[in-house]
């Protein structure tokens, strides 16, 4: 039988947590408020949800709201809402313990460089620890709905560890949160401060949020009533913006309520908000975030906190994958159907017709609104792809019906743009593209300097051929699925065979048959390490490089995939040979068997070094290197 008084400690995580919030968070204390009044929300919303299934939960407390009040006697906050309430068993899940699987990666990015950014609170499903960053004691009093009334628990802790439970009787439903202040937190204890952070942080809550009216001033010669019920005033717009016609909101306005509901301190880069009328009717508010956000940078793929989807305005379900894919999962905002049907579960969201016709208008919503960003603000747009231009890479594996869209949207460096900035796309290529060509040009690598060093450029350097340097992780993997752009084919300058002229093709035949007893040589020096020798139309510098053959994976991206764990298969690569260059002269004429291995050896070793391949052996290639420059 479970005691009716207990005391537990908190699991580890949820200490180091408390720790890091009440020794950390020295700005933004107000944080506190706009976290509980959430989680006040989120509490009514699921009511509302969970009622039309059973109407019997919503008797009681009548109409759901959250009530904001303090005593400056008791130096006490206290924020209730009339929501679903908890029982004793979510009380010791929901707060003893974080079951948020985002929680390690809060408390390392809490004591990495970010650790007083109030940013990352809300963000990982801590946001009621926040409350001890201005209180040194908290109470919880909360009856789930449809529960007796002594069916309710107390719960109360300093933070310091430990928290106690008790069996409580409560006449009404839903969560009282009492924070006990600490001393120097009196601003909090003011009423005309706490209405002014509802109305700047939870202005757009769709409940009505309650305060304490100021009482009257007693009229001359009366005493002022002693312990008189507080009148309550709603201190909040109390409805959903996004219901709200577009000209009567303010740009404040949508950028308040973005900040509320990503929990972020900084301004959405834009915005898109509309309303689709006729068979099927729904309304979305969707924002571009203007930078990272701390859960898409620690949580990656996984985790999914993007889009809230409502029906007629109650709250069914957060983080709806449904509403958009993977690619564009930093966008935030909700969207709400009119005629969805209510009692589908979860689940069978994932089958809904209508559901991937909303889904299909959020794509397209989305790709129109970073397409005008690009066009009408080339700044915000720079920082937008700074921070998502690899996660929007993704969409050209999973979305192949947005392929060329997504594609106009990406961004290069570029043999003709400025240096390492990733500020070329496919249509400004295009579009300087010399009147026979068509092919876009581009190599991987495993960075800029690796890219734009590339001994696979310098023919197109002779010729004047503008390449794309790519040199982004994701890169090799997506142009794996974008074969084309504007009818024009995409090839990697490093793969196969160049295309060539008649003059050319007949230079490089002449140049292979003058070069082909070097190139017998250089085979029985390598032996087995290489899958054939041959000379190059791509050098005019360098003494040699690697060629790949079309589909063949590049040395960079090998390295990468195994350092990852991932079973890569061996492939012998293919030299290419510059027999202008000195150092191929030098092995042409050396008689010395072991020099001309070192030789060979040194010339295959530093192309798989230009094309981002390890070494096989990195301590014979320094004695190898060695003996060279010593002339052994």
């Amino acid at each position: 039988m479970t005691a009716t008084a207990e005391t537990r400690k908190f699991e580890a995580e949820v200490a180091q947590v408390l720790h890091l919030v009440t020794h950390s968070l020295y700005s933004h204390k107000e944080i506190f408020l706009r976290e509980l009044i959430s989680n006040a929300s989120d509490a009514c919303d699921k009511l509302r949800f969970e009622s039309i299934a059973n109407p019997d939960l919503l008797s009681g407390a009548g109409e759901l709201h959250i009530d904001v009040s303090w005593d400056k006697a008791a130096r006490t906050v206290t924020i209730r809402d009339t929501g679903i309430g908890m029982t004793r068993e979510d009380v010791v899940a929901n707060i003893g313990t974080i079951a948020s699987s985002g929680t390690r990666r809060f408390l390392e990015a809490m004591s990495g460089e970010q650790k007083a950014d109030a940013r990352l609170i809300g963000q990982f499903g801590v946001g009621f620890y926040s409350a001890f960053v201005v209180a040194d004691r908290v109470t919880v009093l909360t009856r789930h709905a449809g529960a007796a009334p002594e069916a309710g628990t107390k719960w109360e802790s300093d933070g310091r560890g430990e928290y106690s439970l008790e069996d409580v009787t409560l006449l009404e439903r839903g969560t009282t949160v009492i924070l006990h202040l600490k001393a120097d937190e009196d601003e909090f204890l003011d009423g005309w401060k706490l209405r002014s952070l509802v109305r700047k942080y939870s202005d757009h809550v769709a409940f009505p949020i309650r305060m304490p009216k100021d009482a009257p001033a007693p009229a001359e010669g009366e005493d002022a009533p002693v312990d008189a019920a507080p009148e309550w005033e709603t201190a909040n717009d109390a409805s959903a913006l996004w219901t709200k016609s577009k000209s009567d909101i303010s740009d404040e306005d949508y950028q308040n309520f973005y900040k509320a509901l990503g929990h972020d301190f900084n301004d959405a880069a834009t915005w898109t908000h509309n309303r689709v009328e006729g068979s099927q009717s729904f309304t979305t508010l969707l924002y571009l975030p203007s930078q990272l956000p701390f859960d898409l940078m620690m949580g990656g793929r996984d985790e999914r906190k993007g889009l809230k989807l409502y029906i007629k305005r109650v709250f069914v379900m957060d983080a709806a994958e449904e509403l958009l894919p993977n690619y564009l999962r930093f966008v935030r905002g909700v969207v709400d159907a009119d005629d969805l049907p209510l009692n589908v579960s979860r689940e069978l969201l994932q089958h809904n017709r209508q559901l991937d016709r909303i889904k299909g208008a959020c794509v397209k919503r989305v790709l129109d609104m970073i397409e005008k960003l690009a066009r009408d603000d080339a700044d915000k747009f720079a920082a937008f792809y700074k921070a998502f231009g690899n996660t929007l890479k993704e969409g050209i594996v999973e979305d192949p019906t947005n392929r060329e869209r997504i594609a106009k949207i990406l961004r290069f460096a570029s043999t003709k743009g400025d240096g390492a900035a990733q500020t070329v796309s496919l249509d400004d290529y295009v579009g300087r593209m010399p009147v026979g060509q068509d092919t876009i040009w581009y190599i991987t690598a495993d960075g800029y300097k690796a890219a734009a060093g590339s001994p696979q450029l310098e023919a197109f350097r002779a010729k004047d051929i503008e390449v794309l340097l790519m040199f982004d992780r994701i890169d090799e993997w997506m142009l794996g699925s974008l074969h084309e752009y504007a009818g024009k084919s995409m090839k990697n300058v490093a793969k196969g065979e160049l295309p060539l002229d008649e003059a050319d093709k007949a230079k490089q035949a002449e140049a292979a048959t003058a070069a082909a007893p070097l190139v017998k040589k250089l085979k029985g020096l390598l032996g087995d390490r290489v899958g054939d020798v041959r000379v190059s139309a791509r050098l005019t510098d360098s003494p040699s490089c690697l060629a790949l053959a079309d589909y063949e994976m590049a040395p960079h991206l090998a390295r990468l995939l195994r350092e990852a764990g991932q079973d890569v298969p061996e492939s012998k690569p293919t030299l290419e040979i510059n027999p202008q260059h000195a150092l191929l002269q030098r092995i042409e004429n050396e008689a010395d068997d072991a020099k001309s291995i070192d030789l060979a050896t040194l010339l295959l070793e530093q192309a798989e070094i230009a094309a981002g391949a390890p070494l096989q052996d990195p301590a014979a290639f320094v004695q190898r290197m060695n003996r060279v420059l010593l002339g052994g």
